[in-house]
């Protein structure tokens, strides 16, 4: 194959590829938030990136951005990784249900797209607004079925509110300022950033407390080897590469596809509502790809 159809097939693979990787989250978080703290459980899976992603990055010579470039990309990384996967554990952590905070954060493409054209000057047409109302209606099924209310406070609601903004303007933070980048030095970057911010609270709040037991430590590579390393960078190279809201709507599939892991996985239903709502999100997906 030559190199120009390989980098076609490679194009298309890679948004389904990132869509399976990042509902894999579901499967760390199961397994390892019974044993550590949100923001201990985070810091320690960050000191892990760093370490792997910086050996990777001297072993390779990967050029460093100039210093004006490097603080855009930390501004990222504080808003993708502390400020969205904060958020969610944490709002998890304090009783909310993945249902309801995965139904919270669903409404990120809604909100880039409403953000992207003052931002970063995309703008849609009829089809593709009716694409995002489209899939967000699937996601709603999706969930519906799992969804608790139980355990809902002020506080887990705030926090899926803070992840939901901090991913929406992560995605357009990027798109906007930061330019190609090497991806070995720039997940360095921005880990460090993150890690800067989640350090205090798992010394200060959670006395960082970790019990290492066999799931916790299955759940800490997952996340650190196929989230952090291979879900970002998949994701920052969708958003070099496209608009900003048609990435975002690829996080519409994510909790059909994490509702069908669950089944295979840990053998949860599913319901004819998740399976409508699994093919309504797709189409809905589609309709803002193709708009």
């Amino acid at each position: 194959m030559s190199g120009g159809g390989a980098g076609r097939d490679w194009t298309r693979a890679a948004p389904g590829l990132f869509v399976v990787l990042w509902a894999t989250g579901f499967i760390g978080a199961k397994y390892g938030l019974p044993y550590a703290g949100p923001a201990t459980f985070l810091a320690v899976r960050f000191v892990l990136v760093i370490a792997l992603m910086l050996a990777i990055a001297v072993a390779g010579r990967a050029p460093w951005p100039v210093p004006r470039q490097a603080a855009h990309i930390a501004v990222v990384g504080v808003l993708l990784q502390a400020g969205y996967l904060g958020g969610v554990f944490a709002a998890i952590h304090l009783g909310m249900s993945a249902g309801v905070s995965s139904l919270i954060v669903g409404l990120q493409p809604v909100l880039t797209a409403v953000l992207a054209a003052p931002m970063v000057g995309e703008r849609l047409g009829i089809r593709q607004w009716a694409g995002l109302v489209l899939g967000l209606a699937g996601v709603a099924l999706v969930v519906s079925a799992k969804t608790s209310l139980a355990g809902l406070s002020w506080a887990s609601v705030g926090m899926s509110v803070l992840a939901l903004a901090s991913i929406t303007l992560g995605t357009l933070y990027q798109k906007r300022f930061c330019g190609p980048f090497d991806l070995r030095t720039g997940s360095v970057i921005q880990f460090v950033a993150a890690l800067a911010v989640m350090a205090p609270f798992a010394v200060f709040l959670e006395g960082a407390e970790v019990r290492w037991t066999g799931e916790f430590l299955f759940a800490l590579a997952w996340l650190v080897v196929v989230l952090s390393i291979g879900a970002i960078s998949l994701l920052m190279l969708l958003i070099r590469r496209g608009a900003a809201t048609k990435v975002a709507s690829l996080f519409y599939l994510v909790p059909p596809v994490t509702a069908l892991i669950a089944y295979l996985v840990f053998g949860e239903t599913l319901s004819a509502a998740a399976l409508a709502g699994m093919a309504i999100a797709v189409i809905g997906v589609a309709m803002v790809v193709r708009g």
